[in-house]
């Protein structure tokens, strides 16, 4: 439940939303929508994440996945679809930018780990 609640948080942060605005625009309430960023909802109604998929432009698959529930392809969604959820849709510049720091961070990982 953890990935879902940084899923749902993120996706509203980056959306610039309060959880009031989130409420108006699909109906859920604020009172549900904080408990499902705080995780308190086990089980929260594919319906409704459908609705938060569609407002944050987070794949509906990557937050079933995330929720627990069966994703339709029937396979688990690879470490790429997961970041492009995370990170909502990327223009070519920004994704040669991020994979420019990447290969960045990795490099610097390399050298402590041979040091």
């Amino acid at each position: 439940m953890d990935a879902l609640r940084s899923l749902l948080v993120e996706g509203r942060t980056r959306k610039g939303l309060s959880l009031r605005a989130v409420e108006q625009a699909t109906g859920v309430s604020n009172a549900y929508l904080s408990q499902l960023e705080g995780g308190k909802v086990r089980e929260p109604s594919p319906n409704i994440l459908h609705r938060l998929s569609e407002l944050y432009a987070i794949p509906y698959e990557s937050l079933l996945e995330a929720a627990g529930y069966p994703v339709p392809s029937g396979g688990r969604r690879s470490e790429s679809s997961r970041l492009a959820a995370r990170l909502g849709p990327t223009t070519a510049a920004e994704d040669e930018a991020l994979a420019d720091y990447l290969a960045f961070l990795r490099s610097k990982t390399r050298g402590r780990n041979t040091r």
